[in-house]
């Protein structure tokens, strides 16, 4: 299940967006959990468990322009 973004409290633009600020204030990143099933990480990316999170922007919900994932293994966050 494809995940939402917001950074700094808004939807990201693009791909790049994320990668930017997942480089320069990870904790200006938080995740959305989509799933109405629930178990997806839904809050601040610092406070994300190791693990890998795919997301879709800009919004889940109207707008997939973009796909990536966010790999997280002990505190360090990676973008593909």
């Amino acid at each position: 299940m494809t995940q939402g973004l917001f950074i700094n409290g808004a939807r990201p633009k693009s791909k790049k967006a994320v990668k930017e600020a997942v480089r320069d204030n990870p904790g200006s990143v938080s995740v959305e959990g989509t799933s109405m099933f629930g178990g997806d990480y839904d809050g601040p990316l610092t406070g994300a468990p190791n693990g890998r999170i795919d997301f879709v922007g800009p919004d889940p919900y109207r707008a997939r322009n973009f796909y990536g994932n966010l790999t997280v293994k002990d505190g360090q966050i990676k973008v593909t």
